[in-house]
């Protein structure tokens, strides 16, 4: 069976902390897809492709 990877750091396999579960702007909190943290953009749904953790391979993005 193929171990799970983290969501939140691609070289840690998922150890259920459940950290990836909790909102981006109130850390005490589960996210319930309330959208806040998207600004103010006008967007039905996304799809994450892919989570960056490499600083270097993350600055494409800036």
């Amino acid at each position: 069976m193929a171990k799970k990877m983290c969501e939140l750091d691609e070289n840690k396999v998922c150890d259920g902390c459940n950290k990836c579960l909790y909102c981006d702007l109130d850390p005490h909190k589960i996210c319930d897809n309330c959208c806040e943290c998207l600004d103010d953009h006008d967007y039905r749904a996304f799809k994450i492709l892919e989570i960056v953790t490499d600083k270097e391979k993350a600055k494409k993005y800036s």
